[in-house]
Parts: structure tokens; sequence; C-alpha cells
């Protein structure tokens, strides 16, 4: 028990994320709305004294997993246990959890982000370094000094709601300096690059993708922009930066394949002017909930529609989101094993017909 990841052959344990107990944190919100409490039970007590000293002791991490799933994993716990004023039943879950008080998740988060908080204060840019080694507020950026713009950019919702619920800002000013300094930089149609340089703040590159590396930039843009228009702030940019994007998105990287039709998201791996590549990572398959979210600015459709608030644009994002959505399912459909392939490429050419043998590998699949 407690360790990051479990070996499914071996049944053995393995902590390839900085041995911090990612699974046992990352899925606790999940066992409290499940009503595990078995589950819940046991891993508290693991949080309560394992994790704290992990923290103290342990190296490297880095930033953006051990936020997105630890970090993250206490404030959900927080939430779900009764602090903010989360109570289950506010979310219509019939369960308690009794004798577990949610300021030891709270304290336990603080603790740890001070830490992370290395990464941002380490470089000499607005962009955080990738790796921070926790038991001696150090950080660094990684051998090839760059870091992913997916992961300096999918920080600001566990930050911001840390600087909520604690009264410290000082996690939300530092996290969202980073889409500040983005917002300054140059950008092909609202797309950018998939690596970015702590060390000049400045993207390195001309890679265009929604894959790995470029995701969740896009996906945190309209959730960060819905959480503090929620709580308040207008930050206005953040959704501007979202719909020209997804314009771009249209524009530039959305093709039919052939003979299926299927709808996909494509890379640009040299840049606008050069050639497209009809290869689409399983992760892209977040889009169609992010399209639909973004849509409907995080209400239901049927509110959105009633309210005569969807534009054109939404419009359009919501049948893109519809026809991704079911090529994702056909990614699952056309596997043997039942199982999408990490990554797929698709037909955009009758050339392409007579070369279905070289895309079939455990790793990727051919969809026609």
């Amino acid at each position: 028990m407690g360790y990051d990841e479990l070996m499914p052959l071996s049944q053995r344990g393995t902590d390839g994320l900085g041995g911090l107990g990612a699974t046992i944190v990352d899925s606790l919100d999940t066992a409290i709305i499940m009503g595990a409490d078995e589950i819940v039970y046991e891993a508290v007590p693991w949080i309560e004294k394992q994790l704290v000293e992990r923290i103290e002791k342990k190296g490297q991490v880095n930033l953006f997993e051990t936020t997105i799933r630890v970090l993250g994993g206490l404030l959900s716990a927080y939430h779900l246990s009764g602090g903010d004023k989360g109570t289950i039943s506010d979310s219509g879950i019939p369960m308690t959890l009794k004798g577990v008080k949610s300021e030891i998740f709270l304290e336990i988060a603080k603790n740890l982000a001070d830490r992370l908080l290395s990464a941002f204060s380490s470089s000499p840019t607005s962009i955080p370094f990738s790796d921070v080694v926790l038991h001696d507020h150090s950080a660094h950026p990684a051998p090839d000094g760059l870091s992913s713009t997916s992961e300096v950019s999918t920080l600001q919702l566990e930050f911001n709601y840390l600087s909520e619920i604690s009264g410290d800002p000082k996690y939300r000013s530092e996290a969202m300096k980073v889409l500040e300094h983005i917002r300054s930089l140059p950008k092909v149609e609202g797309l950018v690059p998939i690596y970015i340089s702590p060390h000049s703040g400045q993207f390195n590159g001309e890679n265009i993708r929604l894959g790995s590396r470029g995701d969740s930039y896009y996906e945190y843009l309209i959730k960060v922009w819905i959480q503090q228009k929620n709580s308040g702030n207008q930050l206005n940019y953040l959704y501007q930066m979202y719909e020209e994007a997804m314009r771009g998105v249209r524009h530039l990287l959305v093709r039919k394949s052939i003979p299926k039709g299927l709808v996909f998201v494509g890379e640009l791996p040299h840049g606008s002017k050069g050639s497209f590549s009809p290869k689409m990572d399983h992760l892209v398959c977040f889009l169609p909930g992010t399209l639909a979210l973004g849509a409907t600015k995080g209400i239901t459709k049927k509110a959105a529609i009633e309210r005569n608030l969807l534009t054109p644009d939404d419009l359009e994002n919501l049948k893109l989101a519809e026809d991704l959505a079911q090529t994702c399912v056909e990614m699952y459909a056309v596997a043997s094993t039942g199982l999408a392939p990490e990554i797929a490429y698709f037909h955009i050419e009758v050339s392409y017909l007579l070369n279905v043998h070289l895309y079939h590998s455990p790793f990727w699949n051919c969809i026609c």
C-alpha cells in the first residue's frame, strides 16, 4: 500500500511518480464519492502519517504530476470531507466521514504546495522549472532545459483553490503568472508549441498538437476562466484565448478520414507552414468534453439553449465535440482488445490505403 502505481502483471507496486502515494491520494475523492468506507478509512491514516513523512524526506518529483495527482487529491478530499462547506450531503451523496477532520488535508496540501512553489521561485522567468526536490525546497529544469507547455499551464485550478481556502494569495499569484505570460507570447491562430523555456520564457520549436505536452493547456484555459468567474474574478482574456484556440483547431487541425469520414484532430509537427500529420493521440479525447464545457460556459446544454446563450461558434464547437467523441468510441471499437490505441493514424488520402500495415503496433493503430 502507498505505491504510486500498480504493475498489473506482477501485481507489485512501483514508485514512478516520486513515491508520494499518487494512486492512494488521487483516488481518495473517488472512494469518498462512491461511499467506499473501507478504502477511505484505510487511506486517511496513511495520508496523515506516511504522506507527511514522505513529503518531508522525498527527493525529486515532477511539478505537474505532483500537482494534479497529490495536491489535487488532497484538495478534493478536503472539500468532500466538509471543508469549504463542501459537505457530502450538499453534493447529494448520503455519506459522512466520521472522525475525519478536513483540516488535515488542507495542512498537508499547504506543506506540499509550499515546496512546489520553489519551481516558480527558482526560475528566472514566469515559467516554472519542471522538477522539484521536496526535502530541501529546491527546483531545477528538465535535462533538456525545457518545460512542457501543458504542464506549466495545468497547475492553476489547484493553486487557485488552495489560495481560496487557505486565505494565502501566494499560490494563486505564482500559478496565474504563467497564463498571464503565455498571453503575451505569439501564437498560431491561438495554438501554441508544446515546449516552452523557463530560461527565456519563450516557446521552443514549432510542434503544435493537442496530444501529449499540449492537451491540458487548452483544457485549463476554459476551466480556469469558469473557476475564477464563479469566484468573482472576470478574467476574460482566458476565454478569449480559448475561443481563438478552438477556432484555430477547427481551421488548421480538424480533418475527416477516408473512407469512414471520421472527424479527427491532427498535428502540425513543423508548425503552420509545415505538412499536416494525420496522427491523433488518445489524449485528444479530452477535447469533446472541453468543447462542450466551453460552449455552455459551465451550465447544461439544455439551460444554454433555453436562455439563448449559444453563439455560432458555440454551436460549431458542440458539433465538433459530438463528432470527435464518436471517433474516440471508434478507436476502442476497432481494436481487437477493446482498448483504444495510444496513438491513431487516419487515412486522409487514397495512397494511405496501400500502407495500412505500417501503422499496426501495440501502441498505435490505423482507423480508416
